[in-house]
């Protein structure tokens, strides 16, 4: 049984959002020794009453977290659910012996897991599909140094640093300004205790966004290679593929030759123009 299949309270299956508000403000807090002791249990016995624990006593910091994208006009109850999943992706790769709460690591992995749900269904980002705003999106939060709205100077900056223009700038972040929680903002841990997020010290292994700024990166990369090897011959784009991505055994020049009827050195010089081509049409699409 993975982590993934755990039974959680979900709003779907009580009566209304106030009622799950309540329900997960009855999991108490964890200690950090009670922390440990159960993502160490997790970790080297894969003790999924263990990741249970963890799980539901960090579940008022979804929610919390969650009502920072209402105004992207999404249902609060899926923001919810799907920063839950971040929690759980969260617990699952954490790592107790690495000196950090729990709370510093799980954020990263809800934020990325609840913009996700965002890309995918904010209608904004779905008409706004051009590679700056994405980029924008992916990197704007990161590349902030404080909570504030940005400045001229800062927004000239990051507009230079990620080749898009200023205005593009000031626009993503007036859709993403306001709404997020502040890690300086203390968080009701419940009627007695609150803390501070910017306590804990952050992991400094890579966060989600990394990994989705990876990813997005690999889409635009595998697109912009279909789209330079449509651009081939036919002769040119069989070898480019035999040569460089066949994905179990690449073909030599000399089998290459064979099929074609025409000198290994012959092979080598189409393939050389045509690897240059498609570099070109990479590089085009790449600064478009």
């Amino acid at each position: 049984m993975a982590i993934n299949a755990l039974t959680l309270p979900s709003i779907s299956s009580i009566d209304s959002y106030d009622q799950y508000m309540r329900t997960i403000k009855t999991f108490p807090m964890l200690t950090a020794e009670e922390e440990h002791e159960y993502a160490t249990r997790l970790a080297k016995f894969n003790d999924l009453e263990a990741a249970q624990k963890l799980i539901v006593s960090h579940l008022r910091l979804v929610a919390k977290i969650a009502r920072g994208y209402t105004g992207y006009g999404l249902p609060q109850n899926d923001l919810i659910q799907e920063g839950n999943i971040g929690l759980m992706k969260a617990v699952k790769r954490f790592d107790p012996n690495r000196g950090v709460r729990l709370v510093s690591f799980a954020i990263h992995w809800i934020k990325a897991e609840i913009h996700e749900y965002v890309i995918r269904n904010w209608r904004l980002v779905k008409t706004a599909t051009t590679k700056a705003q994405r980029k924008l999106f992916f990197n704007l939060r990161s590349m902030k140094t404080s909570v504030n709205t940005l400045n001229t100077e800062e927004v000239d900056d990051i507009a230079t640093r990620l080749n898009v223009k200023p205005e593009e700038v000031m626009e993503m972040e007036y859709r993403l300004n306001g709404q997020e929680m502040s890690l300086d903002t203390p968080v009701a841990a419940d009627s007695e205790e609150t803390y501070n997020p910017i306590a804990y010290l952050e992991a400094d292994t890579p966060g989600p966004s990394d990994f989705l700024e990876q990813e997005q990166n690999e889409r635009l990369q595998s697109s912009a290679l279909s789209n330079a090897l449509a651009n081939l011959d036919d002769r040119s784009r069989r070898i480019v593929e035999a040569r460089w991505l066949n994905e179990k055994n690449n073909s030599t020049l000399h089998d290459l030759a064979g099929e074609f009827g025409v000198s290994a050195e012959r092979i080598r010089q189409i393939e050389q123009k045509a690897m240059q081509n498609v570099k070109k049409a990479m590089l085009a699409n790449h600064t478009e």
